[in-house]
């Protein structure tokens, strides 16, 4: 048999790697985030965040560029881009 998902909306940040207070603010408890170095404080490059996202699987890493989405029953995860992409498109 064959299946295919049901239409259905869902609400997505794009992690760009310097928008943290975006995605704390968005996922709010389900995240977990370390800044490795400060130098960026002094005007030296930019921060180097690693968040991890609670899910209902466990803790899942999110990289830059990936999607943070939430789900049906208000659960979040990460996406890849690719797979976003071919799997959901703006609504207007």
């Amino acid at each position: 048999m064959k299946y295919r998902t049901k239409p259905c909306e869902i609400e997505a940040v794009k992690w760009t790697g310097v928008n943290l207070e975006e995605i704390k603010e968005f996922v709010g408890e389900s995240l977990i985030y370390d800044i490795i170095d400060t130098a960026w404080e002094v005007g030296k490059g930019r921060p180097h965040v690693i968040i991890k996202i609670k899910t209902l699987e466990g803790e899942m890493l999110a990289s830059d560029g990936d999607y943070i989405i939430k789900g049906l029953r208000g659960e979040f995860y990460p996406c890849k881009p690719d797979v976003f992409h071919k799997k959901y498109e703006l609504i207007e």
